[in-house]
């Protein structure tokens, strides 16, 4: 049975809904009494998933308030959804026909709806994500100071980075003491840091990016950070196999990590030997320390979470012969 989606075109500034391929369309403001308006019209319509793409964060509201107010929401991936429509023949593109193709790869697609993140979870992105970003800004600034020997404006770089370096502190407090709060994290945070390469802004990036390590095979969460290299085959060709998609934050720490890793481990520093000695590029080694790490950290979390998940279950099974 068909079901009733709403696909929702997502701006800065507004939210272009449209029901299916065709059905009925409406507009609101990117605001909360905009997302709330557009809820009724779902519930009027009887919608059974909310679709929207990815926009860079435009969609992180609307997601987080429809799902609060129980409806179910997924975000796509506006890339597919624009293939999707050119092999269809529609190259046409306004804000409510891209609305109608939300919905219609959504049905084609089977997609489902995602889970809201917990509070606690959001919290920490939003942490790791601003550390990231002071971070970058003093790397700049300290690349811009090198090139000024005005005593003026050296004081306002040192002014700046004075505020920037206390504020890259205050976070990295604040993260390590949620990351202590919850005992899934802290457990984690032990067992990843046991590696060699591996620090606290390691484990707090693949916390706030990747939840769900642990939880998934090794081959679903490389896909997921975009280091599996994919086949490229046809017929009696063999393509080389590259690596695409998936989560360039997590990907990019994990490039960063695996090369000190490589240094340190020694299977790591085995593994890295053999490669070159193989002569693959350097581009393929880094690839393959940066997966041979992501599997290493979803082995380890996946233990942690069976010995958790076994532990709460013997303390609530009652003792043998106890009333």
């Amino acid at each position: 049975m068909t079901r009733i989606i709403c696909g929702v075109d997502i701006s800065s500034s507004s939210l272009e809904a449209r029901i299916g391929r065709q059905g009925a369309a409406a507009s609101f403001p990117n605001s909360s009494e905009g997302i709330a308006a557009q809820a009724v019209f779902c519930r009027t319509q009887q919608v059974e998933l909310v679709a929207m793409e990815a926009t860079g964060g435009y969609e992180q509201q609307a997601f987080a308030q429809l799902s609060q107010q129980g409806l179910p929401a997924a975000i796509l991936n506006p890339r597919a959804v624009r293939r999707f429509a050119e092999s269809m023949g529609r190259l046409e593109k306004t804000d409510t026909i891209d609305a109608g193709m939300i919905a219609w790869y959504a049905e084609v697609s089977q997609s489902m709806p995602l889970c809201l993140a917990p509070a606690s979870q959001q919290h920490l992105r939003a942490l790791v994500t601003r550390l990231r970003q002071l971070t970058q800004i003093r790397t700049a600034q300290l690349n811009q100071q090198r090139l000024v020997t005005d005593p003026a404006v050296q004081a306002c770089f040192e002014e700046l980075l004075a505020v920037l370096a206390r504020q890259i502190r205050a976070l990295e407090q604040s993260i390590a003491a949620l990351i202590d709060q919850d005992p899934l994290w802290r457990e984690l945070n032990q067992a990843f840091r046991t590696i060699k390469g591996v620090a606290d802004r390691t484990v707090a990036r693949l916390m706030a990016e990747m939840p769900e390590i642990g939880t998934l095979s090794n081959k679903t969460v490389s896909k997921l950070a975009g280091v599996a290299p994919l086949a490229r085959d046809s017929g009696k060709h063999q393509g080389k196999r590259a690596v695409r998609g998936g989560r360039s934050a997590v990907r990019e720490i994990l490039f960063i990590v695996a090369s000190v890793v490589g240094r340190f481990e020694p299977d790591f520093i085995a593994f890295r030997q053999r490669l070159s000695a193989a002569g693959k590029p350097p581009k393929v080694v880094r690839i393959a320390l940066a997966h041979k790490l992501l599997v290493r950290l979803n082995a380890k979390a996946r233990h942690i979470r069976q010995s958790m998940d076994a532990d709460s279950c013997h303390r609530a099974t009652p003792l043998a012969g106890k009333a």
